[in-house]
């Protein structure tokens, strides 16, 4: 923790207060959107001390509460942000047509809210199922932050490479015991969902993690899927389609 005593940058203390991303904060800085202790500070780079109160002007908050969240469920072939090796990122599925008739958000799409529309989150082109896209950088940061503890859920259909089943002494180490890059995994929830799939639930997101540690114990990924993050479950919203995170859904 940073000393009471210690001045750290504006943006950072505002993103740590969970007010914006660092970001955003630097753009609110610049526009004047900003107090510390009553007086504008406008100066990118200013440091505050942690005990000083900051506050922002209503400009700030009635932007960031246009800014949309957006479920999408995402088929194979696509990946989660930018376009890589000719494959395109699952931004560009979101469109009206492909809109979930059965979205209950009252929201109007409009191409506007494509601009800054940025994964809270990968999940690999193999791998399908719930995707957040926002461009509210709060969200981002309470799913993908160095201290989220946000958990994540996918049902994952694998095959043992030896005869027989899987011993509950590696179904034990997928739970807690495995390395992966030279670093202890956090404990992880894996149960058996029927004969063939396995229900993971992790609070961390490594590069390609599952395949990973399932390789690490002798079982072949043959689908994935995520099905929840948080509180808010992928539910019956079709391959390919999405809707928008309502104002009183929380991860």
């Amino acid at each position: 923790m940073t000393p009471m005593t210690e001045p750290i940058r504006l943006s950072k203390r505002m993103s740590e207060l969970g007010l914006c991303s660092r970001r955003e904060a630097d753009e609110w800085i610049e526009r004047g959107w900003v107090r510390v202790d009553g007086k504008v500070v406008a100066q990118l780079g200013s440091k505050v001390l942690p005990n000083q109160r900051i506050s922002i002007e209503r400009q700030a908050s009635a932007e960031q509460s246009k800014r949309v969240t957006i479920l999408i469920n995402k088929p194979m072939g696509f990946v989660s942000g930018q376009a890589e090796d000719g494959h395109k990122p699952a931004v560009t599925l979101i469109n009206a047509e492909t809109r979930w008739k059965e979205d209950k958000a009252q929201e109007n799409f409009h191409p506007t809210q494509l601009r800054s529309l940025v994964p809270a989150g990968r999940l690999d082109i193999d791998s399908v199922g719930l995707l957040v896209l926002t461009q509210d950088g709060r969200i981002a940061k309470h799913l993908i932050g160095e201290d989220s503890d946000i958990e994540k859920e996918y049902l994952v259909r694998v095959q043992y490479s030896k005869p027989g089943r899987l011993p509950d002494a590696q179904l034990k180490l997928l739970n807690h015991g495995l390395s992966l890059d030279g670093k202890a995994l956090r404990p992880a929830k894996v149960r058996w969902q029927n004969d063939d799939q396995l229900l993971f639930v992790l609070k961390e997101g490594k590069k390609r993690q599952i395949r990973r540690m399932c390789e690490t114990v002798g079982l072949k990924v043959i689908g994935l899927k995520r099905t929840r993050i948080g509180s808010v479950k992928l539910g019956n919203l079709p391959t390919g389609q999405w809707r928008y995170l309502n104002p009183d859904e929380t991860f």
